[in-house]
């Protein structure tokens, strides 16, 4: 009787069995189809549009320097001077033989002319005015020539002023005051290079030409189409931040490496793109239409890029696609979803393909794009 008590007032104390926890709450989303453009990743290297070597173009001890190492110079500006009192002594000795032969040549059109008067009235003889004209026609050659020694003369004295061909930014400074230029092995005094705007030289393979090509949004025959888009980027830039326009494509390919050698231009009034620079850089290629779905939608493991779906009662799916370029913060898919999946977004790690969750639809990949 005991026994039966005890037991009695042991199932009495049992508490009830508690009931199974909701599925769990997930964020969902649909794909979002828009038309995108493809491009064509590649590399290459910024160079300067001119770099010249200034040298001394006539003899003589360098006087005075015009500018600080590495600053900016404007087109036309002075940066060097050479020794001037030679080349102005020049200049004035061949004006002053200018004018010595210009009075010879007016004192011999004179005594011509007299001469061709006497002649007609048999005062002279013949040759008296032939040695008139001979005097003449010499005068008038050695003008000419005192005048040509004049030109050079003036050339000479203008190329002691050295002055940038450019805007640009000028190097270091090769050659110091008081130093004789223009002789020998002396010659170059500083380098002077362009920086705006700036090259950027990048090949493009066969291939990639041939999708290119292949495609029709692009062909290097036609003039206009060396004025199409493109972008790059230098150094730890994210994206391609610098915007600028093809001008030229090599005729030919390169047959050791079978690439096209194509240049961009690209704006650089800051000056940031310096020559030599290694550049990423992007070309359009054409327009389609495409899924997007957010990163953080797509996970990964050993078979690859997947998405969690929300399929038939609420259960998990596990879905293998296959990704394209990102797109305003979104990801292209290139398989494995139609669009009309409502995709994970928020929840994937309380997330287990085939158990149920409690979906809760947004519109987050609509909004993102507009961004």
């Amino acid at each position: 009787m005991i026994l039966l008590l005890f037991l009695a007032h042991g199932c009495a104390g049992k508490p009830p069995v508690p009931p199974p926890p909701p599925p769990p709450k997930v964020t969902v989303v649909q794909a979002l189809r828009e038309t995108i453009t493809d491009y064509l990743e590649l590399t290459g290297n910024s160079q300067a549009v001119n770099m010249v070597d200034l040298v001394a173009r006539v003899p003589g001890y360098l006087e005075k320097v015009f500018f600080h190492d590495g600053e900016m110079v404007k087109q036309g500006q002075l940066l060097f001077l050479i020794q001037q009192n030679t080349y102005r002594e020049n200049l004035a000795q061949a004006e002053a033989s200018i004018l010595q032969f210009r009075a010879q040549l007016s004192y011999a059109e004179s005594q011509l002319k007299r001469y061709s008067d006497l002649v007609k009235q048999d005062a002279v003889s013949q040759s008296d005015t032939e040695n008139w004209e001979f005097q003449r026609n010499s005068a008038e050659a050695n003008l000419k020539a005192a005048e040509a020694q004049r030109n050079l003369a003036a050339l000479n004295l203008q190329y002691t002023e050295v002055r940038a061909p450019f805007d640009g930014r000028i190097d270091r400074r090769l050659v110091d005051p008081g130093n004789l230029v223009g002789s020998g092995d002396n010659n170059v005094l500083a380098r002077i290079t362009q920086i705006d705007p700036m090259y950027v030289y990048f090949n493009i393979s066969d291939s990639d030409l041939a999708r290119l090509t292949s495609r029709g949004s692009w062909s290097p025959k036609r003039a206009n189409e060396l004025q199409r888009p493109v972008s790059a980027a230098f150094l730890n830039e994210t994206g391609f931040p610098h915007q600028g326009r093809l001008d030229f494509a090599s005729i030919s390919l390169t047959p050791t490496t079978g690439t096209l050698l194509v240049r961009g231009i690209f704006p650089n009034k800051s000056g940031k793109i310096l020559p030599g620079l290694y550049a990423r850089v992007r070309v359009p290629l054409e327009k389609r239409s495409a899924l997007l779905i957010p990163e953080e939608a797509i996970a990964q493991d050993q078979q690859g890029s997947y998405v969690l779906i929300v399929g038939e009662g609420n259960k998990v799916e596990r879905r293998g696609i296959t990704t394209g370029p990102g797109v305003k913060g979104l990801r292209v898919v290139e398989s494995g979803i139609d669009g009309s999946e409502w995709i994970i977004t928020e929840g994937l790690l309380r997330s287990i393909p085939g158990q149920q969750v409690t979906p809760e639809r947004s519109r987050t990949a609509g909004k993102q794009t507009g961004q």
